[in-house]
């Protein structure tokens, strides 16, 4: 008798051949059979899912998420599992919770949250360090798994772990280099997936981040540390510019090739403030792709918003020195600056000169107010540049305005600033060195929504554009993620794979509404916004039911703690 069997549903295997009818039989955690003989007999099953008219598929993997905090409190990375999301690779862009000394937690976590714009109570309230290696990391963090977790290990992690604060301000040397790359050979053998790195973030010092201060000589030894396991590297590179982004395409495909390992790196965008990146950006991957370098980019799939108040730092200012100064010296110097002449004309006149944040297409007049609790509530929904011109002001001049009079606390978001071209992003979504990811699930909480980008690319790409196919879609978001990564026993549904599964309606899928909420483990001092799902049935992980639409999560926690295939 089989324990679980989805039944009479198009079963999308992962493979990306022709979707089929038929069922799905689970015995335990794996997969017994697949066929349309399977579960024709339902007292065969202890249980039975109804799948017809929906489609049966693997769980989808998400490969660039941040719920390394979010995981030490809620093991379902919510909403990631109502997204048909089973298996999450958090530890990106060189930031991991562990190896961690115990006297550098709170460097480590000033930094966290700044980077990953998690809120200070949350952080605090949900994680307890109880930990130092990345293997006692692991034992603290399992067993509450309601999904799978693949982590990387963050290079900014291994050098604090290894050079105490003199990684903020030097490379290694060759006896540290050594012990850096022991220690990342302890990490891999006790859980991690592989290394992660960054070329451009800073701390909340507006420092760069420990591993930007090590040599590309010190990345190629731990990158033949990860050639002996075959395990990936993922960075974030200078992917703002075309021509900095090709030469570093270029020094990655030499570490790919000298140590026979993939790579891959984050984000990559379509924007309207840097026409042609994409397809120059392509064009250098299938150049080192034909020497066989192995080299991903990762593009998600939405349109990129970003909401923002001004009571810090933020990066829709990032390339705007005078606001930067402002905003990194508090609230109080904020209020000052808003408030004098002198400084708001400074201000205004920055916003029309400086170059687009991260080139991204940012315009303030099209930036819209929607967050306010007193006498500007009325305008909420309006942009700007429309309030600008009932006032007679610069729309920059009405966002401190309206800042002022909220005490800092109002709340603006800017649209479209990448990622809206979809006539573009169609294509590229389906390039073989492109990998769908980059959603950033668990940071930047109260900025935009990080989940939803599954149900985003069967909306919008497969059923409203037809630029893929539904099997495609399928493949591109399971096999083809954990085969680039080395994750096994997923990404397909095939006799003896684990039984990841997701269920859903292709007629309906599509990422649901922005929702304000207050979920967050700090009692509700902070706010995050989030996206529930729309059109996903049921979704399965290890053998059992862990969410079901209409009744949300079970208490199933069947998750594991993924380190990975490699050699």
């Amino acid at each position: 008798m089989f324990d679980l069997v989805v039944r009479n549903g198009l079963v999308c295997d992962g493979t990306g051949q022709p979707a089929r009818l038929g069922s799905v039989a689970i015995s335990g955690s794996r997969i017994a059979a697949i066929g349309p003989e399977v579960g024709v007999d339902v007292g065969a099953a202890r249980r039975v899912i109804d799948a017809a008219g929906l489609v049966i598929a693997p769980g989808f993997i998400d490969p660039h998420t941040h719920f390394d905090a979010q995981l030490s409190w809620d093991g379902l990375a919510t909403p990631s599992l109502e997204h048909g999301v089973t298996t999450v690779i958090p530890g990106n862009c060189s930031l991991s919770l562990a190896p961690l000394r115990a006297e550098h937690r709170e460097f480590l976590g000033a930094a966290f949250r700044q980077i990953e714009e998690l809120p200070k109570s949350a952080f605090d309230a949900g994680l307890r360090f109880t930990w130092q290696t990345f293997g006692e990391y692991r034992e603290a963090i399992a067993p509450k798994l309601g999904l799978n977790n693949a982590p990387l290990v963050g290079h900014s992690l291994l050098r604090l772990y290894v050079l105490g604060l003199a990684s903020r301000d030097r490379a290694s040397t060759p006896e540290e280099l050594r012990a850096l790359a022991d220690c990342l050979r302890q990490c891999l053998d006790e859980g991690a997936l592989g290394l992660s790195t960054s070329f451009v973030d800073v701390d909340h010092e507006f420092r760069p981040v420990p591993c930007r201060l090590g040599t590309l000589g010190e990345l190629d030894a731990l990158c033949a540390v990860l050639g002996e396991r075959g395990r990936p590297l993922q960075l974030v590179p200078e992917f703002w510019d075309a021509d900095l982004l090709a030469t570093r395409i270029d020094q990655l495909a030499e570490l790919s090739l000298r140590h026979q390992i993939p790579i891959t790196f984050s984000p990559l965008f379509e924007s309207r403030a840097m026409p042609g990146l994409v397809a120059r950006t392509l064009e250098r991957l299938e150049l080192q792709a034909a020497r066989g370098a192995r080299i991903q980019a990762q593009m998600q799939t939405r349109p990129v918003d970003m909401t923002f108040d001004l009571r810090g730092l933020n990066a829709v200012f990032s390339s705007m020195p005078t606001w930067m100064g402002i905003l990194l010296s508090g609230q109080d110097a904020t209020r000052r600056a808003f408030a004098d002449p002198a400084t708001r004309k400074k201000l205004a006149a920055e916003t029309d000169t400086a170059p687009m944040p991260l080139a991204l297409s940012f315009s303030l007049a099209e930036t819209r107010l929607t967050g306010a609790k007193g006498a500007d509530a009325a305008d909420l929904g309006r942009t700007l540049g429309e309030l600008a011109r009932e006032r007679g002001r610069h729309p920059a001049e009405v966002l401190m305005d309206v800042s002022l009079a909220e005490d800092l606390d109002a709340r603006f978001t800017a649209t479209d600033l990448a990622q809206a071209d979809e006539p573009a992003i169609g294509p590229a979504l389906r390039h073989p060195q492109v990998q769908i990811g980059a959603g950033d699930g668990g940071a930047h909480v109260a900025r935009f929504a990080t989940c939803g980008d599954t149900g985003h690319l069967f909306a919008r790409y497969v059923r409203a554009r037809r630029a893929m196919t539904l099997e495609e879609a399928c493949k591109r978001v399971s096999a083809d993620v954990a085969d680039f990564w080395g994750i096994p026993d997923r990404g397909q549904l095939a006799k003896g794979q684990v039984a990841d599964l997701v269920v859903f309606d292709a007629a309906t899928i599509d990422r649901g509404p922005e929702e304000l909420a207050f979920d967050l483990p700090d009692g509700g001092t902070s706010f995050r916004f989030v996206r529930r799902s729309i059109g996903i049935r049921e979704v399965v992980v290890g053998g059992e039911s862990v969410y079901r639409d209409g009744e949300g999560y079970t208490d199933v926690r069947r998750g594991e703690w993924i380190a990975g295939r490699g050699r």
